[in-house]
Order: structure tokens, then C-alpha cells, then sequence
């Protein structure tokens, strides 16, 4: 066999086996934590780079101001969690330093800011971003986003599968010599089955009547096709609940359609697919920047903005001006998560009022708007008043 073509084999050999021993760990965990029956629940507060800790500290400090009587009676506490930066990553050579993980390993869930994620031409060596490396290393399966715009009739939630298909190897692909590359996919029954699950779960129980599953089946045959073919098993014990399927070329199509896009509620996807078509959804509802989601797994639990870490804001010193509307909306999804439901609602029409009725303040990121502390001062206000 020639050289390069049994380097390459030997690659994939090994990865192969790091996958099926990853298949084995996440069957072994069976049950969800149950955060009613916690002593205490302890929320990691994590800012990562760029305008990230200007944000995240703001969600932070409104959480704070929501959960005052159970942090003083010791039932919630707020951790905080630094060395999640470029720089220290890039000194260590890793997505996420040692330390900086034995830290999230000891919260129950973790509100984190934008990280960097290295790009050809860029300073910094080529690790593995900082999100995907959370994902897989806490089992964050999950990744839930939410859209709503009721004047358009849109309520959707989107299930993307965060820890398998094209991402969870995309630092691992080998190039067989300078003018061949490959890259993986890898799916498994128990990623999808658990996905579909909580999606199907979640429609459930909030009296959403259809679900979508979006692939490329027709094309990629082998690893979508079984996603595909799996979410339609887990379908079946759901009879209340109508289900069907869509190409995500067309499905990015229709979610412009204004005659079918009402119709839509729940999706259920891989993480690229669903990596792109979030962030066309939250255009709706006004970017990127409005938009937070909820990483979900058995033991942990992560909550982020979907955007970057806007770096140029920083170097233009426009941090201060960063607008926190996307932490805020995660900072909604975590309430909920843990079970603070009365105060996840209050937190959730306050930023409807501040955003889209109100809007007393408006942050454009620069200073013809307001700043990132007085717009989560108008959000804690606007509580207060409900």
C-alpha cells in the first residue's frame, strides 16, 4: 500500500476507534439531572473573548437580580469562570484549558460568552473551537433555539444535534497529500435517538402538533439517511404528533415562504444543517443578535448567544456598546431549565417590551445608542413593572 494512502488509513482507523469508544460512554448515561431535588444549584459564569464577558457579566448580573432570594437562602450560587479567552487557549494548545474545564465540570449549567475560533490567516494556532470542544466534552447533545415573531406567525424551535455529524470531527480530517483532503461525518443510533427524543418530548409537552426532520438523505445516503430513518422510528411513538421530512436546500427555501412557514414548529436536524438555518431563522426576529440557545445534555447544561465574539468591536473600543439581547434570551432558556419558570416568563416579556414595543433604549453598538449596563438597567426595570 502505498504511504500516504496507509498514513491515511491509519488516521481513520484511529478515529474510528475513538468514536465507537465515545458511542459506549454516552449509552452508559441514562438519566437527565433532576434540578427540583438539588441542594444546591451552581451556574458557571464564563465569558470567553471579545465583547463575550461585556455580555455575559450583564446576563449575569440580571440573573442575579432574578434569583436574589435563593442565592441568600443558598439554593442557587454563581460561580465565575475566566481563562476562556483566545490568548490563554493558544498558550496551552487547547480548545479548553485543563483547569478552565475542572472549573465547568464542577457547575450544574454554564452561561458562556463568544469564543474565537481560529481561521487560515489568523494569529493563532489551529485548535479546536472552543464551542464544539464543550459540546463533546460535557455531552451538550442538544442544541435548542427558539425564533419567535408573532406578527409573522412564526414560533418555531429548532432540535440541532450538537455532538456527532460534521462538526464533532472537523478538526480531524487528514490531507492524503496536497491535492487530496478528506473530512468525516459520523453518526451513531443513540446521538440520534436521544435528539429526536428530546424534540419530540418537547413538542409534547408544549402542545406543538408537528415536527420537521431536515437532512440531505436523498444525497448523503450512508450517515443522513440513518438520522433520517432513526427520528422516523422515535416518530412512531408519537402518534398525536404529525412528522415530516425535508431536504435542508428546500427547507431554507421555504422557511422564506410566507403562504408555508407558518406552519412549521418543531425541527429536528444535524448540527451543520441546523448551524445554518438557525442563523437564517433569526433574522426574523431581528439577527443573530437577538438570538440565544440552550445547549442540553444528561449532566450538564451550557446557554449562549448564537453570534461571534465581534472582535473588532473591541479593537474600535466600542465594547461597552455590545448588545446583550442574545445572553439575555439564553439567560431566559437557563431559568426555565433549572426549573425558575415564573421568573424564565418575566425575564422573556421584559425583553419583548424592551426590544419590539417599547424600545425607551436602543443599542446599535456604537454610541448613538445606549450601553450595554443601561440596557440590562431598562430590562431589570421593566420586570420590576410587570
Amino acid at each position: 500500500m502505498d504511504q500516504k494512502v496507509q498514513a491515511a488509513v491509519e488516521h481513520f482507523a484511529a478515529l474510528v476507534e475513538a468514536q465507537l469508544a465515545r458511542n459506549e460512554r454516552i449509552k452508559a448515561t441514562k438519566d437527565f439531572v433532576d434540578y427540583e431535588h438539588l441542594d444546591k444549584i451552581v451556574i458557571g459564569v464564563c465569558g470567553g473573548d471579545g465583547i463575550g464577558p461585556i455580555i455575559t457579566n450583564e446576563a449575569a448580573r440580571v440573573l442575579k437580580h432574578l434569583l436574589a432570594d435563593e442565592v441568600a437562602a443558598g439554593r442557587v450560587e454563581f460561580k465565575q469562570i475566566d481563562g476562556l479567552t483566545i490568548e490563554n487557549r493558544a498558550a496551552v494548545g487547547k480548545a479548553i484549558p485543563d483547569d478552565v474545564l475542572a472549573e465547568l465540570k464542577k457547575c450544574h449549567v454554564i452561561l458562556k460568552g463568544p469564543t474565537t475560533t481560529p481561521r487560515a490567516g489568523d494569529p493563532w494556532p489551529n485548535i479546536e473551537s472552543a464551542n464544539v470542544a464543550m459540546r463533546k466534552e460535557l455531552d451538550l447533545f442538544a442544541n435548542v433555539r427558539p425564533v419567535k415573531v408573532p406578527s409573522e406567525g412564526i414560533d418555531w424551535t429548532f432540535f440541532r444535534e450538537n455532538t456527532e455529524g460534521a462538526y464533532t470531527l472537523g478538526s480531524c480530517g487528514v490531507n492524503v497529500d496536497d491535492e487530496v483532503a478528506f473530512d468525516f461525518v459520523v453518526t451513531t443510533t443513540e446521538g440520534t435517538e436521544r435528539i429526536a427524543r428530546l424534540a419530540f418530548d418537547y413538542a409534547k409537552k408544549n402542545h406543538k402538533d408537528r415536527v420537521s426532520i431536515v437532512t440531505k438523505a436523498n444525497i448523503v445516503k450512508t450517515t443522513d439517511g440513518k438520522f433520517l430513518k432513526l427520528c422516523q422510528n422515535i416518530a412512531k411513538e408519537y402518534p398525536d404528533i404529525s412528522t415530516d421530512d425535508w431536504y435542508i436546500d428546500i427547507m431554507t427555501a421555504k422557511l422564506i415562504d410566507q403562504k408555508r412557514r407558518r406552519d412549521f414548529k418543531v425541527f429536528v436536524l444535524p448540527n451543520l444543517y441546523g448551524d445554518i438555518i438557525t442563523d437564517e431563522a433569526a433574522e426574523f426576529q431581528g439577527g443573530v443578535g437577538t438570538a440565544g440557545s440552550a445547549n442540553i445534555g444528561k449532566r450538564y447544561a451550557m446557554f449562549e448567544a448564537i453570534h461571534g465574539s465581534a472582535p473588532r468591536m473591541i479593537k474600535e473600543g466600542r465594547g461597552k456598546y455590545a448588545d446583550p439581547c442574545s445572553m439575555l434570551r439564553a439567560a431566559v432558556l437557563l431559568l426555565s431549565h433549572i426549573g425558575f419558570q415564573a421568573q424564565a416568563d418575566k425575564l422573556d416579556r421584559a425583553l419583548d417590551v424592551c426590544m419590539y414595543e417599547e424600545k425607551k433604549l436602543t443599542i446599535t453598538g456604537r454610541d448613538t445608542g445606549c450601553t450595554c449596563e443601561e440596557f440590562g438597567n431598562y430590562v431589570m426595570d421593566t420586570v420590576a413593572s410587570l
